[in-house]
């Protein structure tokens, strides 16, 4: 199983592999979500005081959130046929 790294600002990585969805966190499913992950210790704030853009849920429960839009972070994930992706 080969690990892919994927960095969704200011220096902070995740496994891609454990990631499930990236949604914007606007609606109020999405910010409920949040509350229950805040709740249950279960969240992450990697947004450095910004304002949060998108929201990575993971396999684990894990929720983190991010301050780069969710396209962005989708767009890191996308690797190309030789293996490399957007960002090398």
């Amino acid at each position: 199983m080969d690990i892919k790294l994927v960095n969704i600002g200011f220096g902070n990585i995740v496994s891609a592999n454990r990631v499930i969805a990236i949604v914007s966190p606007e609606s109020a499913p999405i910010k409920r979500i949040i509350t229950d992950a805040r709740d249950s210790r279960q969240l992450i704030d990697a947004t450095y005081g910004r304002r949060t853009r998108a929201v990575i849920i993971t396999d684990s429960g894990h929720v983190i959130l991010s301050a780069i839009q969710p396209e962005t972070v989708a767009n890191r994930f996308i690797v190309h046929k030789d293996g490399h992706s957007n960002d090398d």
